[in-house]
């Protein structure tokens, strides 16, 4: 006898919401493709190569992958300079190669969330070929153009993130054109609709492909102020100014009003193929609620993410509620994202912790990322404990840190191959030589080890996120409390009633608590032999 549906019609639409919102509270899991694994042993990861390993992501119980640029690039910032936004670069495979992808992801219930490059593009994307030939040509205002002062100097003083001028010297149109990072990254410009047409085409693109999200890059920096406005001398604030650009207030170059109009237009297009997710980065330096107003209201993305954590020189428990202070659940301001770790920042055991303490801080840290309110997203390796690498300079890669060295920090310690195998040839990322080292200490951490043994940080994490799921209260709940007593954090987690109280201890010293009265069978999860009323150094407890 068949099944039947006796769910009601109230019951139907809450089930159809839930999908249409399955990433409320969802666990993301980052892959830098060209580390994951590799596939054809040219020593770069490619999209067969993240096929052949999703059963791993899927292990760890996450609801979706996010993958880093894959598309067609001279690769100047490895893929983040896009030659064509609707193809696969060939080092990376094809677009059949993309299709099988997303066809396992699905059926191992994997959302795919891709990179959205809207900033700039690559000066060998056709766009740009064209509209630096005249300044009358079709595209002659798809980039930001403008000509010199009398002089010949730059149009102002707007400095590049990735250090020196922002402006470039192009002799066929006797003009500079702008660009937020390399040279060879010209900024498009969104202040013409038939640019943003454009590039919601070559979003429309993918979604026909079967995408379930986008992760828009750059945000921060998609228009400028069209006067070109100087920018003014930052306040000195004892920092080290590694480049030029951080002796700025980079108010005029970045966070233009209309990128909210933008934001609008792209959620119309999203909202067209139901249940897509779309996650601003908001890098740099924001202007003041620039962050939080990507992702109000129905018209904007349906969250956002900055570098709270990513950057932070330390991981506090005053750091950890003022930064949740910021999102409230007031019904307005939006739905966070978080990030511990990713391919622009150091790897978070490395930035936080001294090597005594590395693998107790690297258990409490994932526990603590699973209990936040908002999404998660863990970065490639973060689930085995991965530290950073240190790169010799003559093997550097990251086009900042050649451009800066030594004050900037190569971003490519964190974006070493992924360690498989612990005995497998080049730790079972692939038959040819890696384009980055892997690192040495890494071996003893593959996930081959770490699957056999029941108390590794690979399996904490996977019970983790398993706990985070079967609670509503953890995975979308509200933040009822933090408070903090020295080392000590309590989040309180609420939803429909039921609370989930998190206590973290994180410092080294043991802490006595005050809830030696929680009772054994109201514990739901305990790490670093964390138990009421003790909290070992780098614990966790969680109870009802």
């Amino acid at each position: 006898m068949a099944s039947r549906n006796f769910l009601n019609d109230s019951e139907i639409i809450a089930a159809s919401e839930a999908q249409a919102e399955w990433w409320r509270g969802a666990s993301i899991y980052q892959i830098y493709p060209r580390s994951f694994m590799d596939s054809n042993g040219d020593g770069i990861g490619d999209l067969p190569g993240i096929t052949q390993r999703l059963d791993h992501v899927a292990s760890l119980g996450v609801d979706a992958i996010w993958i880093s640029p894959f598309f067609t690039s001279p690769m100047l910032d490895f893929g983040y300079d896009v030659a064509e936004f609707r193809n696969v670069d060939p080092i990376f495979g094809t677009l059949a190669d993309f299709d099988a992808l997303v066809e396992k992801a699905h059926v191992l219930n994997l959302k795919i969330i891709i990179d959205q490059v809207y900033s700039h593009s690559s000066d060998k994307h056709r766009w740009f070929e064209e509209s630096r030939q005249s300044r009358d040509n079709p595209k002659a205002d798809w980039y930001v153009w403008a000509d010199p002062k009398p002089d010949g100097s730059p149009p102002n003083n707007w400095q590049s993130i990735f250090s020196g001028p922002a402006w470039a010297w192009d002799a066929r149109r006797g003009q500079y054109y702008f660009h937020n990072f390399l040279p060879q990254q010209p900024d498009l410009n969104l202040h013409n609709m038939d640019v943003q047409d454009a590039l919601l085409d070559s979003s429309r693109f993918w979604l026909e492909r079967g995408v379930d999200g986008f992760r828009v890059d750059a945000v921060l920096h998609m228009m400028h102020d069209p006067a070109l406005t100087d920018n003014p001398p930052t306040k000195s604030n004892g920092k080290i100014k590694a480049r030029s650009h951080d002796f700025q207030d980079n108010i005029h170059n970045q966070a233009h009003p209309g990128i909210f109009d933008f934001l609008a237009r792209m959620r119309t297009l999203t909202d067209e193929y139901g249940g897509i997710f779309t996650v601003a980065e908001v890098g740099g330096t924001s202007s003041g609620d620039f962050l939080q107003k990507c992702a109000s209201g129905e018209r904007r993305l349906n969250s956002a993410y900055g570098f709270d954590f990513l950057y932070a020189p330390e991981l506090t428990p005053d750091l950890i509620c003022s930064t949740l202070a910021n999102w409230p659940d007031d019904g307005h301001t939006g739905w966070p994202t978080w990030a511990f770790e990713n391919h622009d920042a150091p790897r978070a055991v490395s930035r936080w912790i001294d090597p005594e303490h590395r693998s107790a801080f690297a258990r409490m840290k994932m526990a603590l990322l699973c209990m936040l309110r908002g999404n998660i997203i863990l970065y490639q390796g973060e689930e085995l404990g991965l530290t950073q690498v240190d790169i010799p300079y003559e093997l550097v890669q990251d086009p900042e840190a050649l451009r800066n060295w030594p004050l900037t920090l190569s971003r490519d310690g964190a974006r070493t191959p992924m360690p498989w195998e612990a005995d497998g040839e080049n730790a079972g990322f692939g038959h040819g030589e890696p384009w980055l080292p892997l690192g040495e200490d890494h071996l003893d951490l593959a996930v081959d080890r770490q699957n056999d043994d029941p108390d590794s940080l690979l399996n904490l994490t996977r019970a983790l996120i398993a706990l985070r799921r079967a609670h509503p209260a953890l995975r979308m709940g509200r933040i009822a409390g933090c408070t903090e007593q020295g080392m000590l954090l309590e989040l309180v987690r609420e939803h429909d009633g039921a609370q989930v109280h998190c206590v973290f201890n994180m410092g080294a010293e043991p802490v006595q608590t005050d809830n030696d009265a929680v009772g054994e069978d109201t514990i739901l999860f305990s790490v670093g032999g964390a138990k009421p009323g003790h909290m070992p150094g780098y614990s966790a407890l969680i109870h009802l």
